[in-house]
Protein backbone atom coordinates (compact mmCIF):
# COMPACT_ATOMS: atom_id res chain seq x y z
CA UNK A 1 0.00 0.00 0.00
CA UNK A 2 1.37 3.42 -1.01
CA UNK A 3 1.03 5.94 1.82
CA UNK A 4 1.03 9.72 1.65
CA UNK A 5 4.29 9.75 3.62
CA UNK A 6 6.04 7.44 1.16
CA UNK A 7 4.92 9.59 -1.80
CA UNK A 8 6.12 12.76 -0.07
CA UNK A 9 9.45 11.09 0.71
CA UNK A 10 9.99 10.16 -2.95
CA UNK A 11 9.08 13.67 -4.12
CA UNK A 12 11.46 15.17 -1.57
CA UNK A 13 14.26 12.89 -2.77
CA UNK A 14 13.61 13.84 -6.40
CA UNK A 15 13.65 17.56 -5.56
CA UNK A 16 16.89 17.14 -3.64
CA UNK A 17 18.47 15.47 -6.65
CA UNK A 18 17.35 18.26 -8.99
CA UNK A 19 18.53 20.96 -6.57
CA UNK A 20 21.86 19.19 -6.21
CA UNK A 21 22.43 19.01 -9.96
CA UNK A 22 21.46 22.64 -10.47
CA UNK A 23 23.84 23.72 -7.68
CA UNK A 24 26.80 21.79 -9.10
CA UNK A 25 26.12 23.17 -12.60
CA UNK A 26 26.03 26.70 -11.18
CA UNK A 27 29.38 26.18 -9.40
CA UNK A 28 31.33 25.82 -12.64
CA UNK A 29 34.72 25.19 -11.03
CA UNK A 30 33.43 22.34 -8.85
CA UNK A 31 32.01 22.11 -5.36
CA UNK A 32 32.80 20.02 -2.29
CA UNK A 33 30.25 17.76 -0.57
CA UNK A 34 30.44 19.81 2.65
CA UNK A 35 29.51 22.96 0.72
CA UNK A 36 26.53 21.22 -0.88
CA UNK A 37 25.33 19.90 2.46
CA UNK A 38 25.39 23.39 3.97
CA UNK A 39 23.99 25.25 0.97
CA UNK A 40 21.13 22.83 0.28
CA UNK A 41 20.40 21.70 3.85
CA UNK A 42 20.89 18.05 2.94
CA UNK A 43 22.19 15.78 5.73
CA UNK A 44 25.62 14.37 4.87
CA UNK A 45 24.34 10.78 5.20
CA UNK A 46 21.67 11.39 2.54
CA UNK A 47 24.03 13.47 0.42
CA UNK A 48 26.70 10.76 0.18
CA UNK A 49 24.14 8.32 -1.24
CA UNK A 50 22.86 10.86 -3.79
CA UNK A 51 26.37 11.79 -4.90
CA UNK A 52 27.44 8.16 -5.27
CA UNK A 53 24.36 7.41 -7.41
CA UNK A 54 24.87 10.48 -9.64
CA UNK A 55 28.56 9.65 -10.11
CA UNK A 56 27.73 6.02 -10.94
CA UNK A 57 25.40 7.17 -13.74
CA UNK A 58 27.88 9.83 -15.02
CA UNK A 59 25.70 12.80 -14.11
CA UNK A 60 28.50 14.03 -11.86
CA UNK A 61 32.25 13.44 -11.89
CA UNK A 62 34.43 13.51 -8.78
CA UNK A 63 37.75 15.34 -9.10
CA UNK A 64 39.52 15.00 -5.77
CA UNK A 65 37.26 16.66 -3.17
CA UNK A 66 35.20 18.46 -5.79
CA UNK A 67 32.22 17.39 -7.90
CA UNK A 68 31.68 18.73 -11.42
CA UNK A 69 28.98 18.08 -14.09
CA UNK A 70 29.44 14.76 -15.89
CA UNK A 71 28.85 13.52 -19.45
CA UNK A 72 25.46 12.10 -18.46
CA UNK A 73 24.06 15.64 -18.35
CA UNK A 74 25.34 16.26 -21.88
CA UNK A 75 23.45 13.17 -23.06
CA UNK A 76 20.22 14.59 -21.62
CA UNK A 77 20.71 17.79 -23.62
CA UNK A 78 21.70 15.97 -26.79
CA UNK A 79 19.04 16.07 -29.56
CA UNK A 80 17.50 12.65 -30.13
CA UNK A 81 18.54 12.77 -33.78
CA UNK A 82 22.20 12.89 -32.68
CA UNK A 83 21.91 9.84 -30.43
CA UNK A 84 22.74 6.33 -31.55
CA UNK A 85 20.04 3.70 -31.22
CA UNK A 86 21.81 2.00 -28.28
CA UNK A 87 21.95 5.36 -26.46
CA UNK A 88 18.24 5.88 -26.99
CA UNK A 89 17.52 2.26 -26.08
CA UNK A 90 19.31 2.21 -22.71
CA UNK A 91 16.46 3.76 -20.66
CA UNK A 92 13.86 1.77 -22.64
CA UNK A 93 15.63 -1.52 -21.89
CA UNK A 94 15.95 -0.55 -18.24
CA UNK A 95 12.23 0.25 -18.02
CA UNK A 96 11.37 -3.06 -19.71
CA UNK A 97 13.46 -4.95 -17.18
CA UNK A 98 11.98 -3.00 -14.27
CA UNK A 99 8.40 -3.69 -15.33
CA UNK A 100 8.93 -7.43 -15.76
CA UNK A 101 11.88 -8.08 -13.43
CA UNK A 102 13.28 -10.28 -16.19
CA UNK A 103 16.47 -9.75 -18.18
CA UNK A 104 16.00 -7.46 -21.21
CA UNK A 105 18.61 -6.82 -23.89
CA UNK A 106 19.23 -4.97 -27.15
CA UNK A 107 21.21 -6.85 -29.80
CA UNK A 108 22.84 -5.74 -33.05
CA UNK A 109 23.59 -7.87 -36.11
CA UNK A 110 27.36 -8.45 -36.29
CA UNK A 111 28.18 -10.45 -39.40
CA UNK A 112 26.29 -13.72 -39.00
CA UNK A 113 26.13 -13.33 -35.21
CA UNK A 114 24.36 -11.18 -32.65
CA UNK A 115 26.19 -8.83 -30.29
CA UNK A 116 24.77 -7.61 -26.98
CA UNK A 117 24.90 -3.79 -26.91
CA UNK A 118 22.58 -2.94 -23.99
CA UNK A 119 21.38 -5.24 -21.22
CA UNK A 120 19.58 -5.00 -17.89
CA UNK A 121 19.59 -8.07 -15.66
CA UNK A 122 16.71 -9.28 -13.51
CA UNK A 123 17.16 -8.94 -9.76
CA UNK A 124 15.62 -12.37 -9.15
CA UNK A 125 17.86 -15.11 -7.77
CA UNK A 126 17.22 -17.35 -10.79
CA UNK A 127 18.02 -15.20 -13.80
CA UNK A 128 19.86 -15.05 -17.13
CA UNK A 129 22.60 -12.60 -18.01
CA UNK A 130 24.89 -11.81 -20.94
CA UNK A 131 27.66 -9.23 -20.79
CA UNK A 132 27.71 -6.32 -23.24
CA UNK A 133 29.92 -7.33 -26.17
CA UNK A 134 29.00 -11.01 -25.96
CA UNK A 135 28.24 -12.62 -29.32
CA UNK A 136 25.68 -15.39 -29.80
CA UNK A 137 24.45 -17.35 -32.87
CA UNK A 138 21.42 -16.17 -34.83
CA UNK A 139 19.62 -19.46 -35.39
CA UNK A 140 18.88 -20.46 -31.77
CA UNK A 141 18.14 -17.27 -29.82
CA UNK A 142 14.92 -15.29 -30.02
CA UNK A 143 16.64 -12.00 -30.88
CA UNK A 144 18.49 -13.72 -33.72
CA UNK A 145 15.61 -15.66 -35.21
CA UNK A 146 13.52 -12.52 -35.51
CA UNK A 147 16.32 -10.79 -37.47
CA UNK A 148 16.67 -13.77 -39.77
CA UNK A 149 12.94 -13.46 -40.44
CA UNK A 150 13.47 -9.93 -41.84
CA UNK A 151 16.04 -11.10 -44.40
CA UNK A 152 15.35 -11.68 -48.08
CA UNK A 153 15.72 -15.16 -49.54
CA UNK A 154 19.02 -14.12 -51.13
CA UNK A 155 20.37 -13.00 -47.77
CA UNK A 156 19.16 -16.19 -46.11
CA UNK A 157 20.91 -18.27 -48.79
CA UNK A 158 24.14 -16.45 -47.94
CA UNK A 159 23.56 -16.95 -44.23
CA UNK A 160 23.11 -20.71 -44.54
CA UNK A 161 26.09 -20.98 -46.91
CA UNK A 162 28.49 -18.86 -44.86
CA UNK A 163 27.66 -19.82 -41.26
CA UNK A 164 27.32 -22.96 -39.19
CA UNK A 165 24.05 -23.75 -37.44
CA UNK A 166 25.42 -25.70 -34.49
CA UNK A 167 23.34 -27.73 -32.09
CA UNK A 168 23.67 -26.48 -28.49
CA UNK A 169 20.92 -28.50 -26.78
CA UNK A 170 18.55 -31.31 -27.73
CA UNK A 171 15.96 -28.62 -28.56
CA UNK A 172 18.15 -26.56 -30.91
CA UNK A 173 16.63 -26.25 -34.39
CA UNK A 174 19.71 -26.58 -36.61
CA UNK A 175 18.44 -28.04 -39.88
CA UNK A 176 17.81 -25.46 -42.61
CA UNK A 177 14.31 -26.70 -43.42
CA UNK A 178 13.06 -26.51 -39.83
CA UNK A 179 14.65 -23.07 -39.33
CA UNK A 180 13.02 -21.70 -42.49
CA UNK A 181 9.64 -23.15 -41.47
CA UNK A 182 9.94 -21.36 -38.14
CA UNK A 183 10.95 -18.10 -39.82
CA UNK A 184 7.69 -18.16 -41.80
CA UNK A 185 5.74 -18.38 -38.52
CA UNK A 186 7.79 -15.54 -37.01
CA UNK A 187 7.04 -13.30 -40.01
CA UNK A 188 3.31 -13.90 -39.63
CA UNK A 189 3.14 -13.29 -35.88
CA UNK A 190 5.75 -10.51 -35.62
CA UNK A 191 7.88 -12.01 -32.87
CA UNK A 192 10.01 -15.05 -32.10
CA UNK A 193 10.01 -17.44 -29.18
CA UNK A 194 12.69 -19.88 -28.03
CA UNK A 195 12.80 -22.44 -25.25
CA UNK A 196 16.02 -24.17 -24.13
CA UNK A 197 17.58 -23.90 -27.60
CA UNK A 198 20.82 -22.03 -26.83
CA UNK A 199 21.02 -22.37 -23.05
CA UNK A 200 19.18 -25.19 -21.34
CA UNK A 201 16.71 -23.72 -18.87
CA UNK A 202 16.36 -20.35 -20.62
CA UNK A 203 13.41 -19.21 -22.75
CA UNK A 204 12.97 -15.89 -24.53
CA UNK A 205 10.78 -13.71 -26.73
CA UNK A 206 12.28 -11.34 -29.29
CA UNK A 207 11.17 -8.58 -31.67
CA UNK A 208 13.05 -6.74 -34.41
CA UNK A 209 13.44 -2.96 -34.29
CA UNK A 210 12.31 -1.63 -37.70
CA UNK A 211 14.39 0.97 -39.46
CA UNK A 212 16.61 -0.92 -41.88
CA UNK A 213 15.88 -3.73 -44.31
CA UNK A 214 16.82 -6.24 -43.05
CA UNK A 215 16.60 -5.07 -39.46
CA UNK A 216 19.94 -4.79 -37.67
CA UNK A 217 18.66 -4.44 -34.10
CA UNK A 218 16.36 -6.57 -31.97
CA UNK A 219 15.17 -6.70 -28.37
CA UNK A 220 14.54 -9.78 -26.31
CA UNK A 221 13.35 -10.68 -22.83
CA UNK A 222 14.97 -13.82 -21.40
CA UNK A 223 13.25 -15.82 -18.67
CA UNK A 224 14.30 -19.00 -16.82
CA UNK A 225 12.13 -21.76 -18.31
CA UNK A 226 10.51 -22.68 -14.95
CA UNK A 227 8.97 -19.16 -14.91
CA UNK A 228 8.15 -19.07 -18.62
CA UNK A 229 4.40 -19.67 -18.89
CA UNK A 230 1.40 -18.15 -20.67
CA UNK A 231 0.99 -15.54 -17.96
CA UNK A 232 4.50 -14.10 -18.27
CA UNK A 233 4.28 -14.27 -22.07
CA UNK A 234 1.08 -12.17 -21.96
CA UNK A 235 2.96 -9.58 -19.89
CA UNK A 236 6.05 -9.55 -22.09
CA UNK A 237 4.48 -9.19 -25.55
CA UNK A 238 2.70 -5.80 -25.17
CA UNK A 239 5.65 -4.27 -23.30
CA UNK A 240 8.10 -5.55 -25.90
CA UNK A 241 5.90 -4.24 -28.69
CA UNK A 242 5.70 -0.82 -27.02
CA UNK A 243 9.47 -0.69 -26.55
CA UNK A 244 10.08 -1.51 -30.21
CA UNK A 245 7.51 1.09 -31.26
CA UNK A 246 9.23 3.82 -29.24
CA UNK A 247 12.66 3.00 -30.69
CA UNK A 248 11.44 2.84 -34.29
CA UNK A 249 9.85 6.30 -34.25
Amino acid sequence: MVTQNSVESKVKSALRTLNLLEFVIACKTGVAASEMSTALSIPESSLSYLLATLVKHDYLVREGRLYVPGPGLDRLRQPQADQSLPERAAPIIKALCNQLNETASLFVLAGWELEVVVTEVSSQTLRYSLDVGTRVPLHCVAAGKVLLATMSQKELDRYFAESEQSRFTTKTRHERKEIENELAIIRSQGYSRTQDEYSKGISAIGMAVPGTDPSHYSISVAVPTPRFDKEIEKKILPLLKKSVSILSR
